[in-house]
C-alpha cells in the first residue's frame, strides 16, 4: 500500500501555505477598504510569512511538485494585484506606479497561460521576481503604518512611498524582462525539460 504522500503527490505543506495566501487576500481588502489596518496588516504579514517560507520548505523536505510551481506565483500575482487595487482606491495619486505592477502581473499571467496551453513548462519563481515581490510587501506595509495608523499625510511620507514604489517597480520591471527572456527561450525549446502536460501532472500518484 503506497502512503497518503505517494497517492496524493501534490497535498504538501508548501501547496498549502500557498493556497493560505490566496484565502487571505480577500480579508485584507475587506479590511484595508474598511480602515481596519491592523487587521489588513495582519493578513498581508501572514501572506508574506507563508511566501517566505513555502519555497524553503518545499527544496528542504522535497515537496516540490509542479502544482507548487503554479501555485506560488499565482498567489504572489493575485496578493500583489490586490494591495495594488486597493493602495489606489484609497490613494489616487499613486495610481501611476501601482499601474505598472498590475501590468507586469497580468503580461506574466497571460505569458503562463500561454506555455500552459502550448504544453510548455512556465518559468518557476526566480530570485530576482521573489527580491521584488519581498520589496512590494515591506514598500505596501510601509505605506500601510505611514498613510493608515501614524496618519503622515505630509510632503514627506509621499515622497517615502513614491521612493518605495519606484524602487519597487524598477525591480519588478527587471523581473519582467528576465521572466520574457525565459519565455521566449521556452517557447522556442524542444527539450523534454521545458514540456509540461499539467493535467497528467496533476493526476500523476493517483492510480495504484
Amino acid at each position: 500500500m503506497r502512503s497518503m504522500r505517494e497517492k496524493h503527490p501534490n497535498w504538501t505543506v508548501p501547496n498549502l501555505l500557498s493556497v493560505i495566501r490566496i484565502a487571505v487576500i480577500p480579508p485584507f481588502a475587506v479590511f484595508f477598504l474598511q480602515e481596519e489596518i491592523l487587521w489588513a496588516a495582519l493578513m498581508l504579514a501572514i501572506s508574506g510569512l507563508s511566501d517566505c517560507f513555502d519555497g524553503m520548505i518545499a527544496r528542504r523536505f522535497n515537496q516540490v511538485t509542479e502544482l507548487g510551481k503554479m501555485l506560488d506565483p499565482l498567489a504572489d500575482k493575485l496578493t500583489q494585484a490586490t494591495v495594488a487595487v486597493c493602495l489606489g482606491i484609497k490613494y489616487p495619486i499613486l495610481v501611476p506606479v501601482l499601474s505598472i505592477f498590475i501590468l507586469k502581473e497580468l503580461l506574466m499571467l497571460a505569458g503562463a497561460c500561454v506555455l500552459l496551453k502550448k504544453k510548455k513548462r512556465p518559468a518557476a519563481a526566480k530570485w530576482y521576481g521573489k527580491v521584488g515581490t519581498i520589496f512590494f510587501y515591506l514598500s505596501a506595509g510601509a505605506i500601510v503604518v505611514m498613510e493608515g495608523i501614524l496618519h503622515m499625510h505630509n510632503t514627506v511620507s509621499l515622497i517615502v512611498s513614491y521612493c518605495l514604489l519606484g524602487i519597487t517597480a524598477v525591480l519588478m520591471l527587471y523581473a519582467l524582462y528576465e521572466y520574457a527572456r525565459i519565455f521566449i527561450d521556452t517557447m522556442r525549446s524542444d527539450s523534454a525539460a521545458d514540456q509540461l502536460d499539467l493535467m497528467n501532472e496533476l493526476h500523476a500518484g493517483k492510480k495504484e
